[in-house]
C-alpha cells in the first residue's frame, strides 16, 4: 500500500513552501498600534506579525486553562473547604447579641450616671436635708397612683414626707416599711397639695382627677391665668416646702359643679411616668452649702474679733481713768465732776442769784405768779414794773 506521504507528497512540499514564506513574511512585517501594516524592517515600531500569530495561537489555552484552574478553586473554597461555617456563623451571632447587651447596659449605665449626676448637684444646691432612694415598683392599678422606694424607716424615712425631683415635685410618704417606702404621687384623687400661681399669685389646691391628670381647684374664675404660667408649692400644707416647681398651666375650664369656680389643669414638671431616680425630704431646716458655710463662719469670726477689739478698748479706757487721779476736783460734788460730763469736760459754776430780781431776771415770772393766793386774790406785794425799784438805803 503507497504510504501518505508518497501520495501526497506534491501538496505537503507545496504547503511546506507556503507555510515557509508565510512565516518569512511574518518575520519582515510589523503591526502597528493603529493595526496597519509596516514592512520597513528597520523600524522598530509595531510588533512582528508572527508574534501575533503565535499570541493568537496561545492565549485562547490560557485562557480555558486559567478558567478551570479558578472554577476549581471556587468551588473548593465555596462549598468544599466551608464545613465549619455554620459553626462559626453561630458562634458569630452569639458574640453579636453578647455585645448588644453589653452596649445596651452601658448606655443605661451611662443615662443612669447623668440622671444621678444631675439629681446629686440638685441634692447640693438645695438648702434642706434629703435622701436619695430608688423607684422599685408600681402599684399595677390605674386606679392607685403609687410606687415603692428602696429605703424605709432603716433610712430615716417617716409619713408625710416629700418626694421630689430636680424638676419638680412627685408625691409623699404615705405608708413606711423598714426597707421599703410607700409614696402617694400627687396625681392620685386623693392627694392634695397647696400651690400658688407663679405671676398671678393665686393659690389653691392641687390633686389628681380619675385620669391621672393634675388640675387644681376651688379657685374663682380669672381672666389673668393663662396656659403656660408656672405653677409653684405655696408651703401652707406643712408637706412640700415651698417654692418648688409643680408644673405649668396647661388650660382653664369650667367647673362643672360650680359655676364661679374654674379648673386649672397643671402639666406636671416631674416625669411622673417613668420615675427612677427620686429625693426625699427629711428635714426642713436649713441646709447651708460647704462654700457658705465657710463664708459665715468667717463672718462670725470677723464679728468676734470686732467685738474683742470694743472690749479691749473700753478696758484700756477704765484703766487710763484709774491712772489720772489729777482730772477729779476734790471740792467738788460727784455730779459735777468733769469725768462724769460728756458734754463739757470743763466744769461751770451755778451763777449768784439776784439781790433785787426784775421781771427780766430768770424765774421772775414764776416767782410773780407763786403770789397769787390759793383763792385767787392777788396777794398785797405790787407787781413789778418796767423801772427796776428804787434800793432802800441801809442806815448808818
Amino acid at each position: 500500500m503507497e504510504s501518505f506521504f508518497a501520495r501526497y507528497r506534491n501538496i505537503i512540499v507545496l504547503l511546506a513552501m507556503l507555510m515557509l514564506q508565510i512565516i518569512g513574511l511574518a518575520v519582515q512585517v510589523r503591526r502597528s498600534a493603529e493595526g496597519r501594516s509596516i514592512t520597513d524592517a528597520r523600524d522598530p515600531a509595531g510588533v512582528r506579525l508572527i508574534r501575533l500569530w503565535a499570541e493568537g495561537l496561545v492565549a485562547p489555552p490560557e485562557r480555558v486553562a486559567h478558567w478551570a484552574k479558578s472554577s476549581v478553586v471556587g468551588m473548593w473554597q465555596n462549598y468544599f473547604d466551608l464545613r465549619h461555617v455554620r459553626e462559626q456563623n453561630a458562634q458569630l451571632r452569639e458574640q453579636v447579641d453578647r455585645l448588644r447587651l453589653a452596649q445596651a447596659a452601658l448606655l443605661e449605665d451611662a443615662r443612669q450616671g447623668q440622671r444621678l449626676q444631675a439629681l446629686l448637684d440638685f441634692q447640693h444646691r438645695y438648702i434642706y436635708q434629703t435622701i436619695a432612694a430608688q423607684a422599685i415598683g408600681s402599684s399595677g392599678t390605674l386606679q392607685s397612683q403609687v410606687f415603692y422606694l428602696d429605703k424605709g424607716s432603716n433610712a430615716g424615712l417617716k409619713q408625710d414626707m416629700a418626694v421630689i425631683t430636680a424638676d419638680g415635685i412627685v408625691g409623699k410618704v404615705r405608708d413606711v416599711f423598714p426597707g421599703t417606702a410607700q409614696v402617694l404621687m400627687i396625681n392620685d384623687q386623693t392627694s392634695g397639695a397647696g400651690v400658688i400661681l407663679e405671676s398671678t399669685r393665686i393659690r389653691g389646691i392641687l390633686t389628681g382627677n380619675a385620669s391621672g391628670q393634675l388640675e387644681i381647684v376651688g379657685i374663682l374664675a380669672d381672666e389673668r391665668i393663662k396656659p403656660g404660667e408656672r405653677v409653684l408649692t405655696a408651703g401652707g400644707d406643712l408637706v412640700y416646702p415651698r417654692g418648688l416647681p409643680v408644673g405649668t398651666v396647661d388650660k382653664v375650664v369650667r367647673d362643672p359643679d360650680r359655676d364661679a369656680f374654674i379648673i386649672v389643669m397643671v402639666k406636671p414638671a416631674a416625669h411622673l411616668d417613668r420615675l427612677d431616680e427620686v429625693l426625699v425630704v427629711t428635714s426642713t431646716q436649713t441646709r447651708f452649702a460647704p462654700l457658705d458655710q465657710q463664708d459665715l463662719a468667717a463672718s462670725e469670726a470677723i464679728k468676734g474679733a470686732e467685738a474683742q477689739e470694743i472690749k479691749d478698748q473700753i478696758k484700756a479706757s477704765e484703766i487710763m481713768a484709774e491712772h489720772l487721779p489729777g482730772l477729779i476736783d476734790p471740792n467738788l460734788p460727784p455730779d459735777q465732776q468733769p469725768l462724769l460730763d460728756s458734754s463739757n469736760p470743763t466744769p461751770v459754776a451755778h451763777p449768784p442769784q439776784a439781790l433785787h430780781p426784775d421781771r427780766f431776771t430768770p424765774g421772775a415770772n414764776a416767782a410773780a405768779s407763786a403770789g397769787k393766793t390759793t383763792d385767787g386774790n392777788q396777794s398785797s406785794t405790787p407787781p413789778t414794773t418796767g423801772t427796776a425799784a428804787p434800793t432802800p438805803q441801809r442806815e448808818q
